[in-house]
């Protein structure tokens, strides 16, 4: 089946933060269904990983909001964690990039001793993580792994679809065919691609057709 013809089947989705929607597909469904288990996870933390532009942070923030989370940065961590009387729900992102190994072991500890919950984000599993300190190593080694993968064809022909649709533009299934075909195939890519093509269309008062789209795109790889 070509791009184009699965354009007519619609994904699953969810209301994320503002009006932004989590498109469910194959590369990242066993991951969702991991994240949705909540709050019967199998154990006290989870790890969502995957690399750049999967869509990871986007999920993260959809449990969050679900779970009433608490987000923590990964560079401010402190050891005095105080959450009140009920099982905290903790978001940390990106702690694969550095963080204070101490108080991130605290903070597993009081989750797991309050029977909260904590989610952390990195590009892969916890276990590979640079970590120097043993006891927060051996905590990181069991932590379940929900891998996000990164997009197939039709999962970014579908969050094209739905950003173009977001802006009131209507582009033609051969286009997304041939920009999911060319494209860097992140949703942080299809996020700049389209918002390239929106502009360039407004600008030039033409609609967003193939030649159009072969030009923008070489455009938006320039520019990195």
């Amino acid at each position: 089946m070509t791009t184009a013809e699965q354009l007519t089947f619609p994904l699953p989705h969810r209301p994320a933060l503002g009006q932004a929607d989590f498109l469910v597909a194959p590369p990242n469904e066993a991951a969702v269904a991991l994240v949705d288990a909540w709050p019967d996870w199998p154990g006290p933390a989870l790890a969502l990983v995957g690399p750049p532009g999967s869509g990871k942070s986007h999920l993260a923030q959809v449990w969050a909001q679900r779970a009433g989370a608490r987000t923590l940065d990964p560079l401010d961590l402190y050891v005095d964690f105080e959450f009140g009387d009920e099982p905290p729900a903790v978001l940390v992102e990106d702690a694969d990039r550095g963080v204070d190994e101490t108080a991130l072991f605290h903070l597993y500890n009081v989750v797991r001793e309050q029977r909260g919950h904590l989610m952390l984000t990195g590009r892969e599993a916890p276990a590979r993580w640079p970590v120097a300190l043993p006891d927060l190593r051996s905590r990181l080694a069991t932590v379940p792994v929900a891998d996000m993968g990164m997009p197939d064809d039709r999962l970014l022909a579908a969050v094209l679809v739905k950003q173009f649709a977001d802006r009131q533009l209507r582009v033609a299934p051969p286009v997304i065919s041939y920009l999911v075909t060319h494209m860097d195939r992140s949703f942080d890519a299809a996020r700049r691609l389209v918002a390239a093509l929106d502009e360039a269309s407004l600008r030039e008062g033409r609609s967003i057709t193939r030649p159009l789209a072969t030009r923008i795109l070489g455009q938006v790889r320039d520019a990195g």
